[in-house]
């Protein structure tokens, strides 16, 4: 019964590979870049605060945004330009308060040892602010599903979802990479001014990103 349901794909191993390849080079390419997500995961990593969530977190909201840009649905968001102008002033918005945020801490300094300075972020709003620097980001949707789902476009059927988890994997193994390997630099922050740095250039990102948001 099960076996009716499935599509009668006709897998070709070599195109299947390369397909699996070529998801995997692209999708690492749109992720790998400072931004907004990637400054919060690495900020969590190295104080080591909800790691593994946050990367799930991340991981998993880059995976059904993939999965909805090789299901087509990035030709119904470039039909529905409005949806994308909400996003961007809605990201806008958000980043321009966490710019805000991060300026804050860089002007008084923190440290590795989140509860004693009263700066550790509770699960809850970890999450949260996970979600919105990803889901309120129109150029996650751009990448993901405007350009991945276009660049899978041009391969067959079968090839385009092997295309689709190569994406995928590049994210899990880049936002656990990021997250995890984070605290290999927590000799260097245990120093103030080493936060001050860090908080400084993701409040400058933070603030560059939402006036490109703006500007757009």
């Amino acid at each position: 019964m099960i076996a009716g349901w499935l599509p009668s794909w006709n897998v070709n191993a070599s195109s299947a590979a390369v397909a699996a390849l070529s998801g995997l080079g692209f999708g690492l390419s749109l992720i790998v870049a400072i931004g907004a997500q990637n400054a919060f995961i690495l900020r969590q990593g190295i104080r080591r605060e909800h790691v593994l969530v946050v990367v799930s977190v991340a991981a998993l909201s880059d995976i059904a945004l993939i999965a909805a840009g090789v299901g087509g649905v990035g030709a119904l968001v470039q039909s529905a330009p409005g949806v994308l102008t909400v996003l961007r002033y809605a990201g806008a918005i958000f980043l321009l308060g966490y710019a805000t945020l991060a300026a804050r801490r860089a002007l008084s300094g923190g440290s590795l040892v989140g509860d004693a300075t009263g700066n550790s972020m509770a699960l809850g709003a970890a999450v949260a602010t996970c979600l919105a620097v990803t889901w309120l980001n129109p150029h996650a949707y751009l990448d993901t599903v405007v350009l991945l789902g276009s660049y899978a476009s041009h391969f067959a059927t079968p090839d385009r979802w092997f295309l689709a988890a190569g994406a995928m994997l590049g994210s899990l193994l880049w936002f656990f990479a990021l997250g995890f390997g984070a605290r290999y630099l927590a000799p260097l922050f245990a120093r103030k001014t080493a936060w001050r740095v860090l908080d400084s250039v993701i409040a400058l990102v933070m603030a560059g990103l939402a006036v490109g948001l703006l500007l757009s």
